[in-house]
């Protein structure tokens, strides 16, 4: 499966995401290889609890 995501540059520094797709799935990070592992964790927390209902 693969879902898109946006990254932007966060204000106070590091970086933030989100994914259109799954409404409410955002996640912040300091660097880009941090924020890539973060999006993971984020996405499979989306699916599992929209999988428990």
């Amino acid at each position: 499966m693969e879902i898109s995501a946006i990254i932007h540059p966060a204000e106070e520094g590091g970086y933030w995401a989100e994914v259109p797709a799954l409404p409410g799935c955002i996640t912040e990070g300091e660097t880009l290889e941090e924020i890539q592992q973060n999006l993971q964790d984020a996405i499979a927390g989306w699916l599992s609890v929209a999988n428990a209902h």
